[in-house]
């Protein structure tokens, strides 16, 4: 045994010291549905449907044929959503080798004929492309043989115009995704077309399975509108930009909704003037500042680097005051990574607070703004805010609403997060600055207006609790005429999501079938204009150094009772680290017991056959993502992981959760992070939200009953460990008896997992890899079994013409054909004898390639070492 051991030692010291090979060339054909130990296709019952309709059991899971049904797919857009026969034969079957028993068909509405579902010859968007749904029958026809279900959304870019029978100034608005569509939310004639569309598509017999998609069992879902939401788009400020014909018919609408509930504008002023706030006595200690930086702090936080100092060259207004200049010398990547911070402050909650002061900047910039908890799990009470800077000086005035009591607070002023300066004065935090009824507001006549989300805090409470109560009403009508259309008058049977919990609320949503959201770890940043290809960064960062990635946001969402949707989900290129996202989902997501996962996106183009990553979110020919799909797909669809022993629920009931609206981000509606449910309990414990009605399981905790911290989080099973112990060289581990996993930055340690030790070598990326290994039959305890190796890393196409040291961006330039990898060292020593144990390197088809030496170690058992001389990314182990 000891002789094991030395020979495991002397291999990590040499590993340790070894200078990283270059990338090789690597591309997993578009078309490989090839038998092996890579081919899951087996695991799906065929065809989809055959054991009914999916349907919402009593534990609030996906259930078919009266068992439960997970779902892990991949969601497809444009042309790649629509293939020719022949690639859709070859798609439909690739898919389902790599263990996707779903796909969600996604922004097939947006562009026309053949590129999407729309006609090309006509002006209206209410017109089929008839070649176009023929393909649309076609493709889901052959995922439904294979066991793959389909999901169709009903809106996702859909450009409306004054074709369809809209005003004119429908086409003033540029963005058909949320300007124009959320007209929609109270305007009857946009309903009424949304219904169409959904006849239309849902009605329409497919020639290829004999029935229509509304009564297809192997149609899994449909979604309503993908991302939108009134509340959502009000706190985005669309509401306030819409063309004047639009907002004409939202205020009449709020008129009449005020005239019903108040009756006369003496009952209203009564209301509104009751809650009015004046201002009260300043709060900060030092307030300005004046004469010295006392009890004010500069945060700084890598790569950050600034410095603060007082100066005497303030705004005219309080005249010949004092300012404070923050030079920026180092930019961070997150607006908080410099921040002027006053401490040891106390808020009351569902009061208002006025922040105000002097700005100015030495270019242009956005100056944030928030009261935030000075403890775990630091998040902002109330709604972070904004100012545009300029070279002048420009007074601001901010009210927020603090959610609840805190007796330690903190002040936060980030500047922009780019090298320059920033100058601020007259800085003050005082309770109150609220009004009520305002001077020409009457219900009579109808001369109410439409609260402005810029100016909306500074009225009295009541004020902008009726107008969320009105806008959440106004939507839910929306959502309820929408489900009752799909299920009573097109006969709907599967389940029906109205759009992500983010974009809507959870008690909006509840009254759904399915609860939905979206995450994307580092999503593009577009430092100029929205979108431009050629002017992006992806922060090329790992997750296993933040507190769960995002998968602590995601279950924050979770509405308990009702299943629960990850349909968008993401890495995106150029993130050298992807191929943990997919990894790192699916364990927790069996922790948290989620009921569906799918990976935005497979491809948005059918030019399937280009040997390269195209972009940020397609997947299809990024190898290193696509590898890790298999064992991904393995430990969900299986829940090889338990699902958490303790649950812990935080209520919310509708009074809160419109109390909660005014002060929420947009993309953040609403979630468990005013019940100060810390990011870390969603490692440890499965969590969740309690609607309006609904009720907390058996046993559950309540979130003050809950303390997760410190920097080795393990889940209640036992199976899963995020460790951040050694700084910014996390590690997270998943120990099962069929699914083992470790990734992170591993390199020169030893990972003693339950009949499994795994050594990681030294990568391109200082020590970080991603190995799994999964028994694809059989078990990992030394018997029998046939079983899966991933080990993925660095990935680029090649001829990246990267922008920096940092690898944030290439920005035009995607290189060309082959995408290139790293080939990760790494020793094994299973739990089965070393004579019983074969091991081989996989071609790109999965197929055996080349043997891999197996050498006998402790009491016989089986060891092995990979690396880059077997140019490839996963291995097959046979244990006899």
């Amino acid at each position: 045994m000891r002789a094991g051991w030395l020979l495991l030692a002397l291999w990590l010291v040499t590993a340790a010291g070894a200078v990283p090979e270059p990338l090789f060339p690597f591309v997993l054909p578009w078309d490989d549905a090839a038998p092996g130990v890579t081919d899951l296709s087996g695991w799906l019952p065929r065809p989809a449907g055959a054991a009914g309709f999916v349907v919402v059991g009593r534990d609030g899971h996906l259930q078919v044929g009266g068992r439960r049904l997970r779902l892990h797919g991949i969601d497809l857009t444009y042309s790649a959503a629509l293939p020719t026969h022949e690639q859709a034969e070859k798609v439909a079957a690739r898919l389902a080798k790599f263990g996707n028993n779903i796909v969600r068909f996604h922004i097939i509405d947006q562009q026309r004929s053949p590129n999407g579902l729309l006609a090309a010859d006509v002006k209206d968007t209410r017109t089929f492309d008839p070649a176009m749904l023929d393909r649309l029958d076609y493709f889901t026809d052959q995922l439904r043989r294979r066991g793959i279900y389909s999901y169709l959304c009903l809106l996702n870019y859909r450009p409306f115009n004054a074709a369809d029978g809209l005003p004119a100034e429908i086409e003033q608005l540029p963005n058909p995704y949320q300007g124009r569509h959320l007209i929609g939310f109270w305007d009857d004639a946009q309903q009424r077309l949304q219904e169409e569309y959904a006849r239309l598509l849902l009605s329409h017999r497919n020639a290829y399975s004999g029935l229509t998609y509304a009564a297809d069992p192997a149609v899994a879902m449909v979604e309503i509108n993908n991302e939108n939401g009134l509340l959502h788009g009000w706190l985005a400020g669309t509401v306030d930009s819409l063309p004047a014909v639009f907002q004409q018919q939202l205020q009449g609408q709020w008129n009449t909704w005020l005239r019903q509930r108040y009756g006369s504008t003496a009952k209203l002023a009564a209301a509104w003037d009751g809650g009015a706030r004046p201002v009260g006595a300043e709060l900060l200690r030092n307030p300005g500042p004046r004469g010295a930086l006392a009890n004010w702090e500069l945060e700084q936080h890598e790569p950050a680097k600034a410095t603060v100092a007082l100066t005497t060259d303030g705004p005219p207004e309080p005249a010949g005051g004092a300012a404070v200049r923050i030079d920026l010398t180092a930019a961070g990547t997150q607006s908080w990574h410099v921040r002027l911070v006053q401490h040891g402050l106390a808020v009351r909650g569902q009061q208002p607070y006025t922040i105000s002061g002097w700005a100015r900047a030495d270019g242009e910039g956005v100056l944030t703004g928030s009261l935030a908890m000075a403890h775990e799990p630091w998040r902002s009470l109330g709604s972070d805010q904004r100012l545009k800077l300029s070279t002048t000086w420009q007074p601001f005035r901010w009210l927020v609403y603090p959610p609840v009591d805190d007796d330690r607070v903190r002040l936060c002023l980030d500047p922009p997060q780019r090298v320059g300066s920033v100058w601020l004065a007259g800085l003050s935090l005082r309770p109150g600055g609220t009004a009520g009824l305002l001077d020409g507001e009457r219900l009579e006549g109808g001369r109410l207006g439409n609260l402005v989300v810029a100016t909306q805090s500074q009225r009295a409470r009541q004020v902008r609790l009726d107008w969320t109560r009105f806008l959440w009403e106004t939507e839910d009508r929306y959502w309820q005429r929408l489900q009752r259309y799909l299920k009573q008058d097109l006969g709907v049977r599967c389940p029906v999501i109205g759009t992500v919990v983010g974009c809507s609320t959870p008690n909006l949503m509840a009254r759904l079938d399915v609860i939905d959201t979206h995450g994307y770890w580092q999503h593009p940043a577009f430092p100029g204009r929205p979108w431009d290809r050629s002017n992006w960064y992806v922060n090329n960062i790992s997750a296993v150094n933040a507190v769960g990635g995002l998968l602590p946001d995601l279950a924050r969402h979770r509405v308990e009772g009702k299943p629960f949707a990850i349909t968008e989900y993401g890495f995106p290129a150029t993130n050298t680290y992807g191929s943990e996202g997919s990894l790192l989902r699916a364990p927790y997501a069996c922790l948290q017991d989620w009921d569906y996962l799918s990976t935005s996106r497979y491809a948005q183009s059918n030019n399937f056959d280009c040997a390269m990553i195209r972009g940020w979110f397609d997947i299809d020919q990024h190898p290193p993502k696509m590898v890790t799909l298999l064992p991904a797909a393995a430990i969900f669809l299986r829940g090889d992981v338990a699902v958490a022993q303790q649950t812990v629920c935080a209520p919310l009931p509708l009074a809160q959760e419109l109390e909660l609206l005014p002060e929420q981000q947009r993309w953040n509606l609403i979630d468990l992070g005013p019940a100060a449910i810390a990011p870390a309990t969603a490692l440890r414990h499965r969590i969740s939200l309690v609607p309006e009605g609904g009720q907390a399981p058996a046993g559950a905790l309540r979130p003050d009953q809950v303390a997760v911290a410190g920097l080795r989080i393990v889940s209640d099973t036992g199976e899963l460990c995020w460790d951040r112990t050694q700084p910014q060289r996390g590690v997270v581990t998943c120990d099962t008896p069929r699914s083992k996993m470790v990734v992170g930055y591993g390199a020169g340690q030893r990972y003693e997992l339950s009949g499994l030790t795994v050594a990681p070598g030294p990568t391109r990326q200082d020590g970080w890899s991603a190995l799994t290994v999964t028994a694809m039959q059989g078990d990992l305890r030394g018997g029998v079994a046939s079983v899966l190796l991933t080990a993925t890393g660095d990935v680029e196409n090649s001829g990246w013409q990267w922008t920096g040291p940092d690898r944030r961006s290439v920005n035009g330039n995607w290189g060309t054909a082959p995408t290139l990898v790293e080939g990760i060292p790494a020793q094994f020593t299973l739990a089965s004898p070393a004579a019983r144990t074969a091991v081989w390197a996989l071609d790109e088809r999965g197929q055996r390639r080349e043997p891999v030496p197996v050498t006998a170690a402790a009491e016989g058992r089986a060891t092995f070492e990979i690396g880059p001389r077997y140019r490839t990314l996963w291995y097959e182990v046979a244990v006899r």
